[in-house]
């Protein structure tokens, strides 16, 4: 995955909050994803099938992991983050572009069907996160909460990606997991973000899941098209069969039936709530392949 390296970065869609990890209250809204993996710590047990701290070798209450560059500060984001060069060679970087790229995508793509699309922005993290869903840690991996309207990522995660799940990692993988949380936040503005509930196969949670891992695959679709807003020219410039791949591969990764044989030795899929390995890619797919919202209908 390459970046137009004259590009030019927006941080405000990014905001850096490492190193400044609070405490809450839970409040209202719902928080979806786990991004790709877990709910709330209250429930991860239940999307994992174990206690969520097996995962980071810690209480759940805390957490060991970090993100790359924990101390930056919005400021500094700035600075660091100008260009799609910056993007290129700097993870911190490469999490703006992205997020850029996603929103201009989802705003063309909303406001050519009459919809009025409202940014969301990606707030970094490390440790723990008080948001308009209540307090969260880092173990319950990349989520988006549907009270403050934000996407929620400790950098961390991508190290767990490869070295918990197993995944290859790579660009394009952190990519997929950011696309992903923006596929819930395009849920929340449809309401479509209501029907994720209960466990299971079937289950509306599965459906929710599965329906913005499609979305990622159609932000794909069109990544190497969708114009920047302030030069005009597409932002991404180049995604190859091999950066899908790695897509793929980090869908497979965080299957519920993957997780579960791993950490629990069974497969149980009464308990599911993201879905298969299986499934997981065949929506991406989907949603790479055919490049349109109306593809995706998972509730169909």
């Amino acid at each position: 995955m390459q970046f137009d390296d004259d590009a030019a970065l927006d941080t405000s869609g990014v905001q850096d909050n490492r190193g400044g990890g609070s405490g809450g209250i839970p409040g209202g809204g719902k928080t979806v994803g786990g991004g790709v993996v877990g709910l709330l710590v209250v429930i991860a047990s239940v999307v994992f099938g174990v206690d969520p701290g097996l995962l980071s070798g810690s209480d759940t209450s805390t957490s060991s992991r970090t993100g790359e560059s924990s101390g930056t500060s919005a400021a500094d984001l700035a600075a660091e983050c100008r260009t799609g060069a910056d993007a290129n060679t700097k993870e911190d970087c490469r999490i703006v572009a992205v997020v850029d790229s996603v929103q201009a995508f989802w705003k063309q793509t909303e406001e050519a069907a009459g919809k009025r699309y409202t940014s969301a922005p990606t707030w970094l993290f490390s440790g723990s996160v008080n948001t308009g869903c209540g307090n969260a840690t880092s173990d319950v991996g990349p989520f988006y909460c549907s009270a403050d309207d934000k996407v929620y990522l400790d950098l961390g995660f991508f190290d767990d990606l490869r070295s918990k799940f197993g995944a290859k990692g790579g660009p394009f993988a952190e990519a997929y997991v950011i696309a992903h949380e923006y596929g819930h936040h395009i849920q929340d503005l449809s309401g479509t973000i209501s029907k994720g509930s209960g466990q299971g196969r079937d289950s509306g949670s599965v459906k929710l899941e599965l329906q913005a891992d499609c979305y990622a695959g159609v932000w794909a679709h069109h990544a190497t098209t969708t114009p920047d807003p302030a030069s005009g020219k597409p932002l991404i410039t180049d995604l190859t069969r091999s950066d899908i791949d790695l897509g793929l591969d980090a869908a497979a990764a965080v299957g519920d039936d993957r997780i579960q044989k791993q950490y629990q030795g069974r497969v149980s899929p009464d308990t599911w709530t993201h879905g298969s390995s299986a499934q997981r890619q065949q929506w991406f797919s989907t949603g790479y392949t055919k490049g349109t919202v109306s593809g995706c209908d998972t509730f169909g």
